[in-house]
Parts: structure tokens; C-alpha cells; sequence
């Protein structure tokens, strides 16, 4: 997929004999950060309409920041994406919005860094380097002396620990940032009641999105295979929703309904209450 085209929303519409593309996927040989941190390694990058509109609103606001007059200040927006748990969210839009920064001009955007669980990664993109820091304490000395250099900076910061909100110190002057969470706010709040970041939500994955995800997991096996394998994956997507981390293997999906029904039969009156203040997309 070429830089700059742009997945469009399912709007109904369709050209006759023009099948809609329902998904685009980024491969990486080494992985992508979200699969480092889990010590395994997931090559695919799955982008669907979802995932593009991500990054269009994001680009928005970066095409305003380049577009500022030297010696005039802007401020990027500072934002909140919040997903549903399991439902690719990190792996896809976390990924993705890595990707697109990446490959935003390195004169106006220098430097992305991505912080996931206990590490950070900092691209520098004009001397084509990644350093790796452990801890938030070493990267935030390193981040926060780059503005008086000179250097445009944007953070994708990955809520991949339970209840652990960005550092008071984020972003540093000047740069923008993008906090990737659950809608659990006290993965958020405070540190976007302080930034004054704005919140928007990822919608979970249509009926199509799923299906164009299977024929490419599948795309080396005979249509026959191609078929029970949606099959397969349609009759989990039924059981559990649309989230990626529980439809593609039976056990997943046991796993996941016994889980729910050990919730829904230990909730009381006060958990009850507590779910009731939860987002879901």
C-alpha cells in the first residue's frame, strides 16, 4: 500500500464490477513494536477503514503543525484513542500511525518515538537509527532536551500496562502525541484532563473486515480450506464480537466465553454500577 492512499469508509455505495478494498497490509520482516513487547513476532499490519480514519485525523493536525510559519508556536493536538480490549487497536492503529510518521518528511518531523510497557523506541528518522530505552525516566531526560535543538517530535504512547498513565512530563514541548488505551480511564484521565487531550474512539471490526482478514491469513490455500476457515472464524465473530485476539482459534474463543460468564455470574450491585460508566465501542 502506497503512502498517502487512503482506505474509505463502507458507505453502501459500490461501482458496479468494483469490488470495494475492504483491507491493506503493511509487512514489516522484523516485526512491529507491539509484537517486540510480547516477545513474539507478528509481521502483519492490518489496515482497514478504521485504522486510515486513525491516522487522517492525526494527519490533520501534523499537516497544520508543518504548515506553521518558522517562529510561530503551535501546539499539536494532544489526543486519546480508546478501543475496545483485544480488537487490534495496538497492533493495527499503533502500528500504522508508526508507520505513516515514519515516512513523514524527516526535515519537518525528525523524530517518533513509541513508548510500549516497560520500553521506548526513538526513530531518529534523518540518521535512520532506533535507540531502545528502558523505563520512562531515561527517555524523558533524552525527549526533553530535543526541542531547544530543534527537533519536531511525535510520541505514540501504547497503554499496554494495566492502570499505568504517561509520565506528567509528556509530551515534551512542542511535540504531539497520541495515548492508545482501553476505555479504562485510569489509563487516561488525569493525564488528559492535564494536557487538555481530546478523546476519540475505534470502532470494532465489520462483518467484511474480518472476512478480508481470513482470506488473507488463508491466501495460499485452496478456496475450499478458504471457506471453513471463515466459517470457523464467523461462528467464533458470533459468540464473542468482532475482537481479534479471541475469533481466530476455538480454544480463544472458549476461553473467552467462560471468562464472560464467570464475570457476568460473580457481578453484585456494585460491579454492576462500576460497568455501567464504561465506554464500549
Amino acid at each position: 500500500m502506497a503512502v498517502g492512499q487512503i482506505l474509505e469508509e463502507d458507505d453502501g455505495v459500490e461501482e458496479p464490477g468494483v469490488p470495494r478494498l475492504r483491507l491493506a497490509v503493511l509487512t514489516s520482516d522484523k516485526g512491529w513494536p507491539y509484537s517486540w513487547e510480547e516477545d513474539v513476532s507478528i509481521r502483519d499490519c492490518h489496515v482497514n477503514c478504521e485504522v486510515e480514519r486513525v491516522w487522517q485525523i492525526v494527519k490533520g493536525n501534523v499537516n497544520k503543525w508543518f504548515d506553521t510559519h518558522r517562529g510561530t508556536y503551535f501546539a499539536p493536538k494532544r489526543r486519546v484513542l480508546i478501543g475496545t480490549p483485544g480488537m487490534g487497536k495496538s497492533v493495527a492503529a499503533g502500528s500504522y500511525l508508526l508507520y505513516q510518521l515514519l515516512h513523514c518528511d524527516a526535515e519537518q518531523l525528525p523524530m517518533v518515538a513509541y513508548f510500549i510497557g516497560n520500553r521506548t523506541f526513538l526513530f531518529g528518522k534523518i540518521a535512520k537509527t532506533v535507540s531502545v530505552y528502558m523505563g520512562e525516566a531515561s527517555i524523558l531526560r533524552i525527549v526533553d532536551g530535543l526541542p531547544d535543538r530543534g527537533f519536531k517530535g511525535y510520541i505514540i504512547y501504547d497503554v499496554a500496562l494495566a492502570c499505568r498513565q504517561p509520565a506528567a512530563g509528556l509530551p515534551c514541548k512542542g511535540w504531539g502525541m497520541i495515548v492508545v488505551t482501553p476505555p479504562n480511564k485510569n489509563n487516561y484521565y488525569s493525564w488528559a484532563k492535564q494536557t487538555g487531550a481530546e478523546e476519540f474512539i475505534i470502532n470494532c471490526l465489520e462483518e467484511n473486515n474480518v472476512k478480508a482478514m481470513c482470506a488473507w491469513i488463508k491466501r495460499n490455500q485452496i478456496p475450499q480450506k478458504q471457506a471453513k476457515y471463515w466459517k470457523e472464524v464467523n461462528g467464533c465473530t458470533n459468540k464473542v464480537g468482532p475482537i481479534l485476539r479471541f475469533i481466530f482459534g476455538k480454544q480463544a474463543s472458549d476461553d473467552r466465553i467462560n471468562a464472560c460468564q464467570q464475570a457476568v455470574d460473580g457481578m453484585n450491585a456494585l460491579t454492576f454500577e462500576r460497568y455501567l460508566y464504561i465506554g464500549y465501542c
